[in-house]
């Protein structure tokens, strides 16, 4: 059990930023994003900035895999002749994930891993004349280099900043693993006072002794002096030394909080101790905090209580893979603050080192980890690079106000190996661990003031049978009940149940979600259907249960936005859609839910006003149609307007309130008032008529999905679909046949395959099996029939997501699908076989004009020759 703590962080040296460093003070940092070439092995060559990735498109095809080889990086450097003199430095914060940096052909260095910082000294290669850097990336599978597995993509490329360091003979260190050469920490901490130890790494390359001076001073917002400490050093020819200094008694410091992040300036200098002149120097800013995590009482910052509530995050963005600027992670973390959080799971590798300097300046707490994910390898080579992994992560973020927690593995056992070998398992078992031991021992030897954290999957047994509950200092659960298998219900009985019988561990929940697919909406929400309404249930389940248990430190939702996995299909294919945000960044209703139970200023917003284009069938013998709206709001009442007119006052529940609203025909305005808050949303419905006959409620188009209880809204084409109905005279439906079934326990209704040749795969993934006509009752007239169809039986078998826990496939029957379509009596398609004719799982979409007279309305009809004949849905519009 770790007693109460205190810790000084500062931020880590942001090494691609000039203004990180004094340019007259010795040193210059000079960005290098531009100019370079690029191309794949034998491919061609291309002009690119960084950052930049070779998987930005490749990732979202209909091709299964991406590119995962060679990417070669090339650039002149042209440097000054006063650099003749200095240290030259690439600095790369972010290359995957195999590096080899060449300068004028000769190899300078090689790293490993994708996303740590290294530096490579250059000065020894460079003729100052026409010198090219040339990078060779390597995104390939190596079984000894993590990440070997996961729910996310391993994009290649030089994606992250690029910079040159030029420096004196006598600086900082740059050999440190990444870091700038400066550690910090704080052996105590109270309001009345703080100790400050600095630990600074000098190099001297120059061919002759120097004395010089290390001087820290601690600087306040305004810019004043609080603390100052001299130190003399004699520096050898060739060598390096390590120099401690120790700062006592910081008076009355103002602590770093989420609700106050306090940042104080450490700048460290060499100064030559003859002229005086400053060699040297680096600026990292400070937070002063101590805190502790109980078992029964949760977290502790600055000795008051504190539920660590976030999420985790992925670094990729819309249509730029993990290439991502600047601006656009900062941003990720502004959301994270706005939405109420304070805490981020930086999951799972170190990101960024915008990030967490981010987090240091909103108050954000932070965790971070290394990709040890799924697996390992049973290999030295493997154990090294984790070790070295966990070292460079550890060196680079030291300074961090915000980081209080490393943490090394993530659900490691949930891809068994040798599970028909149960001996050979139990030794797999035994290295897993022996592993883990490593790292966290590793772990409190390079920073003892911080706690450490492993993360498992909701395998409870498992996990405490191999004994990695009993190896870190917390541990974290990803717990997906009522999604990945189970009910909601189940998820705080597993809270329980690890306060019970690990009654001595603290813990987090450090994933939980459902997936969200924006374009989705159910008024019967259910598991796998990927509404945001079950979303929105499943996150007031989770976060009332997290919330009423004090001996839960915390909980991080999966995922802060949605983000790039490859491997995936379902509804968006090759995006996990668990985010509270878009790819894009675009909040879901489940972001404003998070802001409604976490602000702590008082908060109401109609979270439907996201979906602001309906349809639906009106209400019988009326011109309205009635549909849920939602508010979120931290408030006990609101009151609903429409077009000005109450719709009552309600009181939230689970900070949800639900109105029945009567839209009618076009722009509906919507109004809700809380006290002095207010929220307005303007909704465009299209009032589809309860009968063709209804002259009031005019006919002009209609989009149908079949076998759904959802609606789909096609944002690019502004069309909306909603779910079907059984035929009902003088309006529409189906005869015959049943929704399609899959051959999984996780979904009631459709597929989750792949749909080939659309973007719009909900359209083509439900289906009504066994349909033998279908009708609409409409008056004479012109119209344009679409009919969509895919074949979601068969084709070839892929490997079932691991993290579909109770994925439990029946054998997939494939059997012959022959049938036959007329419309009005009139043959339209003959002997139609979708998977002979086009392919399985692939889009088709067949249209025709249809006159209608005589007041026969249209009637499709379909006829079996072999098996059962499908409609995955359907679209009317009238033309005249």
């Amino acid at each position: 059990m770790l007693k109460a703590k205190s810790l000084l962080l500062l931020v880590t040296i942001a090494l691609a930023t000039v203004a990180s460093y004094a340019q007259d003070a010795g040193r210059k940092t000079i960005s290098l994003n531009d100019q370079w070439t690029f191309q794949k092995e034998n491919g061609p060559v291309e002009k690119v900035s960084i950052p930049h990735t070779w998987n930005d498109k490749d990732v979202l095809d209909d091709t299964p895999g991406y590119y995962r080889g060679l990417g070669i990086y090339k650039r002149k450097l042209k440097l000054s002749d006063d650099a003749k003199n200095k240290n030259i430095f690439l600095v790369f914060n972010g290359v995957a994930q195999e590096t080899e940096v060449l300068v004028n052909g000769k190899s300078a260095a090689k790293h490993i891993g994708s996303y740590t910082r290294f530096i490579v000294p250059i000065t020894e290669f460079l003729n100052y004349k026409d010198d090219e850097i040339e990078v060779r990336a390597n995104n390939r599978f190596n079984e000894d280099i993590p990440p070997l597995t996961a729910d996310f993509t391993f994009f290649g490329g030089m994606y992250r900043n690029v910079s040159l360091l030029i420096t004196n003979p006598v600086h900082f260190s740059q050999s440190e693993q990444g870091s700038a050469g400066v550690f910090i920490t704080t052996p105590q901490v109270s309001a009345a006072s703080a100790n400050v130890k600095i630990n600074s790494v000098i190099e001297n390359t120059s061919a002759q002794s120097k004395k010089v001076h290390i001087v820290t001073t601690i600087y306040n917002t305004n810019g004043q002096s609080v603390a100052t400490q001299t130190s003399a050093l004699t520096l050898n020819k060739g060598n390096g030394a390590s120099i401690n200094q120790d700062i006592k008694s910081v008076k009355n410091p103002e602590l770093w909080s989420p609700e106050s992040p306090y940042l104080y300036r450490v700048i460290t200098k060499i100064i030559d101790a003859k002229t005086k002149a400053v060699i040297d120097q680096v600026s990292n800013p400070l937070g002063f905090r101590w805190f502790k995590f109980d078992a029964d009482k949760g977290f502790f910052l600055n000795d008051k209580p504190v539920k660590l509530m976030g999420a985790s995050r992925h670094q990729d963005y819309e249509n730029l893979g993990n290439a991502t600027p600047d601006a656009l992670q900062v941003k990720d973390i502004e959301l994270l603050k706005a939405m109420g959080g304070n805490y981020l799971r930086v999951a799972h590798y170190p990101q960024d080192p915008l990030i967490l300097e981010t987090c240091d300046r909103l108050g954000i707490l932070a965790s971070v980890e290394i990709p040890v994910v799924n697996t390992i390898t049973e290999s030295q080579a493997f154990t090294n690079n984790c070790l070295n992994m966990q070292t460079e992560m550890i060196r680079q973020n030291f300074n961090h106000p915000s980081v209080i927690i490393w943490a090394y593995m993530n659900e490691i056992l949930l891809r068994l190996k040798f599970s028909n070998d149960k001996p050979r398992q139990q030794i797999y078992f035994d290295h897993v661990r022996e592993l883990a031991q490593k790292l966290d021992s590793l772990t409190g030897k390079l920073d003892p003031s911080r706690y450490t954290l492993l993360v498992n999957h909701g395998s409870w047994d498992l996990y405490n049978k191999v004994g990695l509950t009993k190896i870190p200092m917390i541990v974290g659960w990803n717990l997906y009940s009522g999604w990945y298998s189970g009910v909601p219900a189940d998820f705080a009985k597993f809270l329980d149940r690890h306060h019970k019988e690990l009654p001595n561990t603290p813990f987090m929940v450090t994933e939980y979600g459902a997936d969200a697919d924006p374009r989705i909406r159910s008024f019967s929400p259910i598991r796998f259907d990927k509404s945001i309404e079950y979303a929105i249930q499943f996150h007031q389940v989770y976060l009332n249960a997290m919330l009423s248990r004090p001996f839960v430190a915390g909980g991080m939702a999966w995922n802060l936005a949605d983000f790039n996995s490859e491997t995936r299909e379902e509804t968006m294919p090759h995006i996990n859609n668990k985010g509270l945000l878009t790819i894009g960044r675009q909040p879901k209703d489940t972001y404003f839910l998070y802001q409604a139970y976490l602000l702590k200023k008082p908060y109401l917003k109609i979270t439907s006003a996201q979906w602001n284009d309906r349809t639906s069938v009106a209400d019988s013998g009326l011109l309205v149609s009635t549909q849920p709206v939602q508010v979120a709001t931290n408030q006990k009442l609101a009151e609903l307007f429409l077009n000005g007119k109450s719709l009552g006052t309600k009181e939230a529940v689970d900070h949800i309130i639900t109105w029945q609203v009567p839209f009618a025909n076009g722009k509906n305005q919507l109004s809700v008032v809380s006290g002095e808050l207010n929220d307005q949303a303007d909704i465009n419905f299209q009032l589809q008529p309860f009968t063709f006959a209804d002259s009031q409620i005019p006919f002009t188009n209609m989009n149908v999905l079949l076998g759904a209880k959802r609606f789909y809204i096609n944002e690019k084409e502004h069309t909306l679909w909603m779910p079907d109905q059984p035929y009902r005279k003088g309006a529409w439906g189906w005869i015959g046949g049943e929704p399609y079934k899959g051959t999984n326990n996780r979904i009631t209704y459709g597929s989750d395959k792949n749909i080939l040749g659309t973007d719009h795969d909900p359209i083509y993934q439900t289906q009504q099996v066994g349909i033998k006509q279908f009708k609409f009752d409409v008056p004479n007239g012109e119209y344009e029939l679409t009919m969509h169809f895919a074949e979601l039986v068969g084709g070839e078998t892929k490997e079932a997501l691991a993290y579909n826990l109770d994925n439990n496939h029946k054998k997939e029957v494939e059997e012959k699908r022959i049938f036959s379509i007329a419309i009005n009596g009139s043959s339209f398609m003959e002997n139609v076989n979708l998977a002979a004719d086009f392919g399985y799982t692939t889009a088709v979409e067949k249209k025709t004009r249809i006159t209608v007279q005589n007041g026969k309305g249209i009637a499709i009809d379909f006829t079996a020759i072999e098996g059962k004949p499908v409609l995955n849905a359907i679209q009317l519009r009238k033309v005249y």
